[in-house]
């Protein structure tokens, strides 16, 4: 395994999130929230419940919309257009902490739906880019069973194999461990490793601190929709600036 120090992200904005503002209601849930993220970088990102970690990613591919700012992927720009907002879409994987398979399609058919309607490949090309991708994620064997037929670590595996079908520049983890029974954990955390190792240009939102301090590159911290502090992961997990990001680390580590 190759950690975060031994790769180097290409000095490259892939992505540009700027002065992003989102309310729901009166509250603020992105407040003036800015980041760029590199060609190849992992970027993670912390904070405590409802600091709008998983609301930042969600706006990151257009599920939701902001109030105002620019969310700028691979130079294409988010809000210009309702194409540009689809061709995003494609562009960008997304894993949420709930596997959200079609429960009555095979792990097969889950693979290959975006990649027909989407990707508008043929069922021999679909199905040979899922087989490769499964077997690669460790359920190879899976591929005509049904997400009830899986354990979590499975079907989380599946998900990830599905947003990676449609060759994403940038995939999205939202706590994607978090609905995982602690043994099936090390099993998703692992694929999310290998492609860490590849160069795949990920941003992660976890409470998994180990795994922050070996693969990410940068470290975000963010309360109350607001960037606290961001840093290299050593500089943020040995000297962190800001007190409120002290305090927080003495509360998780």
């Amino acid at each position: 395994m190759i950690p975060a120090e031994g790769r180097k992200p290409a000095a490259d904005p892939i992505l540009r999130a700027e002065h992003l503002v989102k309310r729901f209601g009166a509250l603020p849930a992105l407040d003036d929230f800015s980041v760029t993220v590199q060609r190849g970088e992992v970027l993670v990102v912390i904070g405590p419940s409802g600091s709008g970690k998983s609301t930042f990613l969600r706006c990151l591919n257009g599920l939701e919309e902001i109030d105002s700012g620019r969310i700028i992927i691979d130079g294409i720009e988010l809000n210009d257009s309702e194409r540009n907002r689809l061709t995003i879409r494609r562009e960008v994987g997304m894993v949420f902490q709930s596997f959200n398979l079609f429960p009555h399609l095979t792990v097969l058919e889950n693979v290959n739906l975006a990649q027909r309607l989407v990707r508008g490949r043929s069922k021999a090309e679909a199905t040979a880019r899922a087989r490769e991708l499964l077997d690669k994620v460790g359920v190879g064997e899976k591929l005509a069973s049904y997400p009830d037929q899986l354990s979590g670590g499975q079907q989380q595996r599946v998900a990830i194999a599905r947003a990676l079908a449609m060759q994403p520049k940038v995939m999205l983890f939202d706590e994607a461990t978090s609905a995982l029974d602690p043994e099936m954990i090390g099993e998703v955390l692992d694929v999310m490793r290998a492609l860490a190792v590849e160069g795949m240009t990920m941003v992660v939102v976890t409470h998994e601190m180990g795994f922050a301090r070996e693969v990410g590159d940068r470290i975000v911290f963010m309360e109350a929709g607001r960037l606290i502090e961001v840093a290299t992961c050593e500089d943020f997990f040995q000297r962190p600036i800001q007190q409120r990001t002290r305090d927080f680390l003495r509360q998780i580590l």
